[in-house]
């Protein structure tokens, strides 16, 4: 299958790792490619895999195998009961961590979307030889600000995770979630719509999420977590906060291997409204990475 084309992609195979705590679904790409190279993509919270990434998968072009699993909380992962249960963001690593390995994948780039970047930066600090290109979209702990500030903000997050757990709280903890996340996008539309849809598809899986994030936040040292990275292009949405660029130029002025990215016209919903862009990005970081390698 080639993977650069417009055409949305159904994937080669898709099904569950079973694990004791953990029912984890998957879709497996294979493509024609550049490169022998594969790429484990991880959604953000309240959207699952295949939502967020297959308008991106149909333009990459050097992967010749590509992984989207659905994270805790959100698709059609599950708990083995399918009841909702608190969880901690370790636990999702270790998740990543046994599918992984059943797939015998022991090198591979890594993109991970808000939730899902903050899980990224965890498996690359778990698994430093294993991840080699990374790709982060404003994830979680990069967030920029002062700490009173990032104090208030998971403050409000827990205040969405706590009424989307009320069924007659539901659309005004959706709301409250999105305020948090993108405050600067556009309301009433019909994209946000769509996007309410979607996150009230698992409300308590997302605020389970929401929870674990802010846990993660709490007890991560930030720092240390960012000394971690290697090889990585971050993403952020022209539209969403600027505190957020401005810790990433940051980090990009100090690091000679970070790249930072501003995306046009775009909020934190970057992934869904720029897939084109994105991906085009995605490959030409990934080009000059193996320039460097061969260098």
């Amino acid at each position: 299958m080639a993977c650069a084309t417009s055409i949305l992609l159904k994937p080669d195979t898709e099904g569950y790792l079973n694990l004791p705590q953990q029912a984890v679904y998957y879709r497996h790409y294979r493509c024609s490619a550049f490169a022998d190279r594969r790429l484990l993509l991880l959604h953000g919270a309240g959207v699952d895999g295949q939502l967020t990434w297959e308008a991106i998968v149909g333009h990459l072009l050097h992967w010749s195998e590509i992984l989207i699993p659905d994270l805790r909380g959100t698709g059609k992962t599950h708990f083995p009961d399918r009841t909702e249960h608190p969880f901690e963001t370790v636990e999702v690593v270790a998740d990543l961590s046994a599918l992984l390995d059943s797939l015998q994948w022991d090198k591979f780039d890594l993109a991970g979307y808000s939730y899902g970047g903050l899980v990224a930066m965890q498996l690359k600090a778990a698994r430093p030889v294993a991840v080699e290109k990374t790709y982060l979209f404003e994830p979680g702990l990069l967030n920029g600000g002062t700490e009173e500030e990032s104090h208030s903000r998971r403050e409000i997050l827990l205040q969405a995770a706590q009424k989307l757990r009320v069924d007659e709280e539901l659309e005004f903890g959706l709301e409250t979630f999105l305020d948090a996340v993108s405050p600067q996008r556009t309301r009433n539309s019909r994209n946000e719509e769509i996007v309410r849809t979607r996150l009230a598809h698992r409300p308590k899986g997302l605020a389970s999420i929401l929870e674990a994030v802010i846990r993660a936040a709490r007890q991560l040292d930030r720092a240390q977590l960012i000394a971690a990275q290697e090889h990585v292009s971050s993403f952020v949405g022209e539209r969403s906060s600027g505190e957020i660029f401005d810790f990433c130029q940051d980090i990009s002025r100090r690091r000679m291997d970070w790249t930072c990215h501003l995306i046009p016209g775009a909020d934190h919903a970057l992934p869904f409204q720029k897939p084109q862009a994105i991906a085009q990005i995605m490959n030409a970081d990934m080009e000059k990475f193996l320039a460097a390698q061969l260098g």
